[in-house]
């Protein structure tokens, strides 16, 4: 069973850093997507960051320029380096994987438990 494992978040003061890690277990063959994407209480899940390939990146405006998503070459494990935060970055923080394309046989999408990142003043 594919398994995407979380950590790095907790508590940060404004204009601080964190860098998320995703991990994966279990079998994850042919990866196109790797993500983060998060969650604030009361607000919709959105997309911070996502590579696809072969390796390009793309970012949230409301995050560009303070993240930076990155990855293993064997694209079991991703990152999300975090930079200047502030108090709207405040959420749960979720990673998420895809691959192939939807109606076929190695289609995939996965996602972790989540990881709360607080902003603090």
């Amino acid at each position: 069973q594919v398994q995407l494992v979380e950590s790095g978040g907790g508590v940060v003061q404004s204009g601080g850093s964190a860098r998320l890690s995703c991990v994966t277990s279990g079998t994850i063959f042919d990866v196109n997507t790797m993500g983060w994407y998060r969650q604030a209480p009361g607000n919709q899940r959105e997309l911070v960051a996502n590579i696809t390939r072969p390796n390009t990146a793309a970012y949230a405006d409301s995050v560009k320029g303070r993240c930076t998503i990155s990855r293993t070459t064997n694209r079991r494990t991703w990152y999300l380096q975090m930079n200047g935060l502030r108090r709207e970055d405040t959420a749960v923080y979720d990673c998420h994987a895809k691959r192939g394309a939807r109606g076929e046989p190695n289609y995939g999408d996965y996602w972790g438990e989540g990881t709360q990142v607080t902003v603090a003043s």
